[in-house]
Formats: structure tokens, C-alpha cells, sequence
């Protein structure tokens, strides 16, 4: 059995997926309500961060993923105490932390690149921090070179091995000026997780500012941290000698409810997303408005529906916040086969994140992809070496295939797929789904599709 295999299994079992794969009879929308819980990209995070606050944290609308159970496993390991008293809710207790050996965080971690964050919290807990070599989903290189930069501006040493990467930090961590060369989100919270304990002022220039990472800020501050965000994307962080712990309620996911909304569209169906908000979703719905796609904002939720008539094209540039998520296009763009002429998507966060369209063609998509992108196109995002870009040519009528998921946004694109196509459709490694789609099994059956697990 190889390893994505392997990866993918695991990732099922630990929400109570045992099945490795389902078969979806085509061609019916998906018609109902389903709602999101808090976003896979903060209480992950959220849930880190507990490990500096000296007293009991609680996290509320943790959805039921399968990347939440890594997390929990990983604060096990170092000795959090995790209970979950009502659905959606964790409290966590820090008081008995200690230190975890590098086949305990491996075993936890499997293909979760979660273990980086845990380094800042841990060495100003700990003394020390060890990973294991990480893994994620498989859409182009995420170099952790960003994050033991940061780290190594703070003071931390970095010790490599065969078993996984080692830090110290002998002199304690003090603030420093660090500029990221791109505003990853994961380095910014890298960043944040390690500023908020280091003695003195740390200036950083190039931050993300997401949602998330908006939200991870107000989960430190409420816990005594000092943070400015100021313009230019440029956070300031004033460290403190303690932090306690929080209570919050995770920002909805964002990226699921889009990926839902583009399912209405691709299935001619009407899904209301309980719990999505306009505010953090507003480059998404003007994108959706342009294609043809109809929706209606409520205080508890929005309907995406598709009104009838003919999809039009679309160019988008991915970028980060506030531009268009690369998270979002992958479902868009099997929304994209059925409008009518060309549509352009240009990938400039990830360097092989079109591979999930291979099988779209498979199923009868008309899709090229450009792996140098195309740099005489007018262009409002500026050009990055590595970026590709997909030209879909639209409409295509698509017919059930044979798919196997090779990372999560593109697993959840093809299982769209096989919704909207005719015939059958066998989607295997449906595990690797649920490490960011809560009970995408029983929200399945809540919106009428028609399918059969197996395995």
C-alpha cells in the first residue's frame, strides 16, 4: 500500500470514515441546507496556541475533521489535556505540558504539516521542539525554509537528522525584524505563535492578513498578547511575560462553503451554507455573480444557486487576501466546463495545483494547461516564476469516470465532477476529503446525492 494510500485511510478512519471509496450516480443537483463549522485553516491553529497560555483554553465551532484529531493527538502527546464536553467544543488544559519523542510526534503527525507551528509555543514552554519530516497535500512545493528562518531570527538553533529536525533555543527567544519574501500564512503564524513570548518587540513586514489569520490574532490578544496590524501588511508584536488562556468561536471555513457554492453551480443545484458570512467571502461572490451563479445573503447563512440559463466565462488570478483563494478555484473550475466559452484561471500561489484537472478531461473537460502560464495575457496580479495557468473552454458534458483524489481541494473538485457528470463514477482515496470537509458523507445525503461507499 503506498503512502498517499496510507495517508488517505488514516485520514478516514480518525472522523469514522472507514470507506476508501464511493460511487456517485451523476446528473441530479444538490438541493438543500447544510451548515460549516469553524475553519480547518484557524482552529487548527487556535488549537496550538493553547499551548501558551499558562491556564485552561476553549475553542468552540472546531469542526470534525480529520486534521483537528492530528492536532489533538500532537497536544496529547505533549501531555495538553483535550476533553470535548458538546460537539464542536474542546477545552484544553496545559498545566502537565512535557517534552514528546521524535516516533510519538511522528506517529501523530502522519502527513499533517501542522508539527511546524508547535515549535515556537514548545520552545518557550519547553525549552525544545522536534518535528518530524512533513508532509501535506501534494499540490507543489511548500518549502518550511520561511519558518525556521523565522525561528532562527529569534534566537532558536536548528539541528537536522535522519529522524526529523531538532530546536533549541539556549539564550531564550528574543524579537526581531523579519520581512517574509512572500506573505505565506503559514509563516505568519509561525511568526505570531513565537513574537507573542519573545522578550521585546518583533516588527514583521510581508504578513498575511486572511481571515484566519485575523482571527488567530484576536484568540493571542484575548489571552494578554500585544499585537498592531498596521498598514503595508506590517504586524508589530510586543512580547509578554505570560499569556493565560482563551475562549473563542472559530471563524466559519471559508474554503468549504465556496467549494459548496461552486457545487450548486456545477449540479444546477441550491445549497444554502448555514453559517457562511459575506464579509470573508466577498472576492469569492463577485467572481460567482460574474460567472452566472445567483446567491442570497441571510443573517444566518447564504444561498448559492444556480438561476437557470447559460454560465459565462471568466478570467481569475489567484493571489492572497483580499485577492481570489487559490483554495477556491478547484471547484470553480469544474463550475467553469459547463459556461459558455473561455475561461482563464491563473494559479500564482502554487506550482502544480492543475493536476487535479487530468481526471476533469478524463470525465470530458476541455482543459489546457499552460505549466509556464501564459505572460503576454494582461495580467492585475503581477507574474511569479512558477505560476501555471488553465484555459477551460466550455460547455462540456462530462460522464462518470474512474478518479482517484490526489490532495483535498482537488478530491472535493472531483467528486463535484462526478456529481454533475452522467453515469457512474468511482472516486477512490475518499479519506483525504475529510481532512478538511466535516461529514461530507452525511451532507452528501442531507443535499439528495446518489452514491454508494465501498471499503
Amino acid at each position: 500500500m503506498n503512502s498517499v494510500v496510507k495517508d488517505a485511510r488514516k485520514a478516514g478512519e480518525r472522523v469514522g470514515l472507514t470507506a476508501e471509496s464511493i460511487t456517485v450516480r451523476g446528473g441530479n443537483p444538490l438541493r438543500g441546507r447544510i451548515e460549516v463549522r469553524g475553519a480547518k485553516n484557524l482552529a487548527t491553529k487556535a488549537m496550538v496556541a493553547a499551548l501558551l497560555g499558562d491556564t485552561p483554553s476553549i475553542l468552540r465551532g472546531v469542526p470534525d475533521i480529520s486534521d483537528v484529531q492530528v492536532v489533538r493527538g500532537l497536544l496529547g502527546v505533549y501531555g495538553v489535556r483535550v476533553t470535548d464536553p458538546s460537539p464542536g467544543e474542546l477545552h484544553f488544559d496545559t498545566a502537565a505540558v512535557e517534552k514528546a519523542h521524535f516516533a510519538e510526534i511522528d506517529a501523530h503527525a502522519g502527513a499533517s504539516r501542522i508539527p511546524i507551528l508547535f515549535c515556537g509555543p514548545l520552545l518557550h514552554r519547553l525549552g525544545e521542539a522536534r518535528i518530524p519530516d512533513l508532509g501535506g497535500c501534494r499540490i507543489g512545493d511548500r518549502p518550511i525554509d520561511f519558518h525556521l528562518d523565522a525561528l532562527r531570527a529569534f534566537g532558536a538553533v536548528v539541528d537536522k537528522s535522519y529522524e526529523g529536525i531538532h530546536l533549541t533555543a539556549p539564550n531564550g527567544l528574543k524579537g526581531a525584524e523579519i520581512t517574509l519574501p512572500y506573505p505565506s500564512v503559514g509563516a505568519t503564524e509561525q511568526v505570531l505563535l513565537t513574537a507573542v513570548r519573545a522578550k521585546g518587540t518583533t516588527e514583521l513586514h510581508g504578513a498575511a492578513i486572511e481571515p484566519e489569520i485575523m482571527d488567530l490574532i484576536a484568540i493571542l490578544q484575548k489571552m494578554g498578547a500585544i499585537i498592531s496590524v498596521e498598514p503595508n501588511r506590517v504586524i508589530l508584536i510586543e512580547g509578554v511575560d505570560r499569556l493565560d488562556g482563551y475562549r473563542h468561536t472559530a471563524l466559519f471555513d471559508r474554503n468549504e462553503a465556496a467549494s459548496w457554492a461552486s457545487a450548486a453551480l456545477a449540479t444546477h443545484g441550491d445549497i444554502f451554507v448555514g453559517g457562511a458570512s459575506q464579509a470573508e467571502l466577498m472576492t469569492y461572490l463577485n467572481v460567482y455573480r460574474k460567472v452566472g451563479g445567483a446567491f442570497d445573503i441571510e443573517d444566518d447563512g447564504i444561498r448559492f444557486y444556480h438561476p437557470g440559463g447559460e454560465l459565462g466565462p471568466v478570467t481569475v488570478e489567484t493571489d492572497v487576501h483580499p485577492g481570489f483563494m487559490t483554495d477556491w478555484q478547484q471547484p470553480l473550475i469544474v463550475a467553469l466546463t459547463q459556461a459558455h466559452g473561455v475561461s482563464i484561471v491563473h494559479e500564482t500561489v502554487y506550482e502544480n495545483r492543475f493536476g487535479f484537472t487530468e481526471a476533469l478531461v478524463k470525465m470530458g473537460a476541455d482543459i489546457v494547461v499552460h505549466p509556464e502560464g501564459m505572460p503576454n495575457v494582461p495580467r492585475r496580479v503581477a507574474r511569479r516564476a512558477f505560476e501555471q495557468s488553465a484555459v477551460i473552454t466550455g460547455p462540456t458534458p462530462l460522464h462518470g469516470a474512474d478518479i482517484t483524489v490526489p490532495d483535498l481541494r482537488g478530491g472535493f473538485s472531483h467528486l463535484i465532477a462526478a456529481l454533475a457528470a452522467s453515469g457512474e463514477s468511482k472516486i477512490s482515496n475518499i479519506g483525504i476529503i475529510a481532512r478538511g470537509y466535516e461529514h461530507i458523507i452525511q451532507k452528501l445525503e442531507a443535499l439528495g446525492a446518489d452514491f454508494v461507499l465501498e471499503g
